[in-house]
């Protein structure tokens, strides 16, 4: 009995070993597997210009490569970034209004990153202008003024209620998605009853230099306005009016792709969010109201300020990626790349010569975007024409310093409008030419979303 025993023994022992064994060896695979994900040179998402701070700050350093004289450039446009705007006339910072969204550019780009409820409201009536941009209404303009000066009428304000609606992962998992219904409310005068709203959250301003230093052809690499590759992903350029050439261009910034380049970016929100008028936009955001001012300060802002405070947002550093090397993060990674997010969400391009700006030249970046159009569905349109933009399409947002938001914004409000509450929400409300993807991420179990999750938030 006792010989039985040890035998008995002996086989346990074995077999216990050998399963252990087998663990061993099933988890080096999945590991060497998982490695292939991991790529260390992404950590400098911003090339030169990266920094290693997942502080805070992590949105509102200079990049790490600037020179003396470009240093102290960038400080000098931070000032004017954070700079209060008041009533005409005054000695400093003058020229405020007299209809705005706010008194700064710090305002609404808290920390320069993302802001946490709509601040900008984009008007317009059906219909083009002669250079194929949306259709000013008479007597409002093209975007919504919801503060004035003392003794002036606000142009009007926005209501926003929001109806819960269930999403049910096939998993059992309730996640309630919030979609917002507008009003426009306390109009000073009468507005057309087919006014076109689009309401906006102010974007993070890190990095722009960046993507304004990707040269045209690679991002018209990725075009593909017809599918004609049958992978169900369109993407499509946008093509603006540039101020200054008096010519149409590709379209690279804003939500929709309708600036340019940062020169007339920053100019035109002076103008349309502060009332401030510059060289590139002379007329007040008033024009042709009764109540605008009939005052001769203008432009309110001059060429040089003007010109520091674009060269700051293009000079402000990409904060690098964490943990890209953990088990959870590369497993989310594979998610991320199989579900066809890189699609639109490019990983990586390299920058061309930047006049004026070496430190942003001849860089490899990780921006994870593609900076073209995408029709995201009818849950995301807003149903107002931009340019070339459809009200179904929207410019693909960078994913670099995403998972930093919490820490230097103070919350998780993600997509054009505030509306998705975290990230899962803000994929979960992709459709359109997304749709592909967010059925493979809402397919996943839920311990796979969370690391797709992870992935982006180690981004």
């Amino acid at each position: 009995m006792s010989k039985l025993i040890t035998v008995n023994k002996t086989k346990l022992a074995i077999f216990i070993i050998a399963g252990f064994v087998f663990i061993i060896h099933a988890c080096s695979v999945d590991e060497n597997v998982l490695s292939d994900w991991f790529n260390p040179e992404e950590y400098n998402a911003g090339g030169a210009t990266t920094i290693f701070d997942a502080s805070s700050a992590a949105f509102s350093t200079p990049a790490d490569n600037l020179s003396g004289d470009n240093l102290q450039k960038h400080f000098d446009g931070d000032a004017e970034f954070e700079a209060t705007f008041v009533t005409a006339p005054a000695v400093v910072n003058s020229g405020l209004g007299p209809i705005f969204n706010d008194v700064s550019c710090v305002g609404c780009h808290t920390l320069d990153g993302r802001g946490n409820k709509p601040t900008v409201f984009r008007i317009s009536i059906p219909g083009m202008d002669i250079h194929n941009a949306p259709l000013a209404i008479p007597g409002y303009g093209l975007q919504l003024q919801n503060k004035a000066i003392f003794g002036v009428l606000p142009e009007g304000d926005i209501s926003i209620n929001y109806i819960e609606e269930p999403f049910y992962f096939p998993d059992g998992q309730i996640v309630y998605l919030r979609k917002p219904v507008y009003q426009i409310i306390n109009t000073y005068a009468a507005i057309p009853g087919d006014v076109l709203l689009s309401v906006r959250v102010a974007p993070p301003v890190f990095g722009l230099g960046l993507l304004e230093g990707i040269p045209e052809n690679s991002i018209l690499f990725y075009a593909d306005e017809t599918d004609a590759n049958k992978d169900g992903i369109s993407g499509k350029a946008n093509y603006v009016f540039d101020v200054v050439t008096e010519s149409i261009i590709l379209g690279r910034f804003g939500w929709k792709a309708n600036q340019p380049n940062l020169d007339q970016q920053t100019a035109a929100a002076f103008n349309g969010d502060m009332g401030i008028t510059s060289p590139l936009f002379q007329k007040e955001n008033c024009d042709g109201q009764t109540q605008c001012d009939a005052l001769t300060d203008d432009p309110e802002i001059d060429a040089v300020n003007l010109d520091v405070v674009s060269f700051y947002v293009k000079t402000l550093a990409v904060p690098a990626p964490r943990n890209l090397d953990n088990a959870d993060v590369m497993e989310g990674k594979k998610y991320f790349f199989e579900s066809g997010c890189n699609s639109c969400h490019v990983q990586k391009f390299t920058t061309g010569v930047l006049p004026g700006i070496p430190e942003l030249s001849n860089q490899t970046i990780y921006p994870y975007t593609d900076l073209l159009l995408h029709d995201m569905g009818e849950g995301l349109a807003d149903n107002r024409p931009d340019y070339l933009a459809t009200g179904n399409e929207w410019k693909t947002r960078p994913l670099w310093g995403i998972g930093l938001t919490e820490v230097a914004n103070g919350h998780t409000i993600f997509l054009h409008d505030g509306r998705a509450r975290n990230l899962t929400e803000a994929i979960l409300w992709h459709g359109g030419e997304a749709e592909k993807s967010k059925s493979y991420f809402a397919n996943l179990n839920k311990g796979q979303r969370e690391k797709l999750i992870v992935f982006l938030e180690a981004l």
